[in-house]
């Protein structure tokens, strides 16, 4: 299935992502296009968190969302989708809402990296100060709710963000945690006014932003920056 990437990098290459063991919390829009996305270019084991279900109101954006799942648990969804793409992956799924009475059952095992795209700012916070702790790289995704622009987003260090709610909280925060530098998936785009707590969104920003998510891990693992 990796004759097309094949052409791209080398099958020492290939066989090193196959080995890499990813973290995604949240799969969601963010998290669900970055899981599908690594499963398609070769890593083949992923530990998955998630401790919702698919709604109806997941379809305009959501890779795993359709008519036929709704009520199901999205883990379920994705292990069964994923393992479709490529029997060889090994995906464990966690049905859980992290924090910190439960984020140490999430490092009983090693892993390569982390993908932190879930939605709670406690939760965000905890994973980096693992992930620090634990020397594991993390990539953390931003707000990409009441946005319409793609093109706006980008990865960039946390305390050089502007205009959105999220990473100003964010680095109130690590600044409390005294963490220095944490690479974010971001958008500069100035989030549009909506008269409800509940964001707005649409399958143009999240997914884009779990791509970004995973061409930041590929990138980190193959130091492909270099290879230009």
């Amino acid at each position: 299935m990796f004759d097309r990437l094949l052409k791209l990098i080398t099958e020492d290459e290939l066989n090193i992502l196959k080995n890499k063991h990813i973290l995604i919390v949240g799969v969601g829009g963010v998290g669900g296009q970055a899981l599908e996305t690594l499963a398609r270019i070769g890593i083949e084991q992923f530990t998955i968190v998630d401790h919702d279900t698919i709604e109806k109101t997941n379809l305009n954006r959501q890779i795993i969302s359709l008519n036929s799942n709704i009520g199901k648990y999205k883990v379920d969804a994705f292990k069964e989708r994923i393992l479709d793409i490529n029997p060889n992956i090994n995906i464990n799924t966690i049905k859980d809402f992290i924090n910190i009475d439960n984020i140490n059952k999430l490092f009983n095992t090693t892993y390569d990296f982390i993908i932190d795209a879930c939605d709670t700012i406690t939760t965000k916070v905890l994973l980096i100060k693992y992930a620090k702790e634990k020397n594991i790289p993390i990539i953390s995704c931003m707000g990409t709710g009441n946005r319409f622009d793609p093109t706006k987003l980008k990865i960039i260090d946390i305390y050089k963000t502007n205009y959105d709610p999220l990473s100003k909280i964010m680095r109130k925060l690590l600044k409390e945690e005294k963490i220095n530098k944490q690479d974010v998936i971001y958008s500069s785009e100035i989030p549009i006014k909506v008269n409800d707590r509940v964001n707005g969104s649409t399958s143009l920003v999240p997914p884009v932003a779990g791509i970004y998510s995973a061409y930041y891990v590929i990138n980190k693992i193959l130091n492909l920056s270099n290879k230009k």
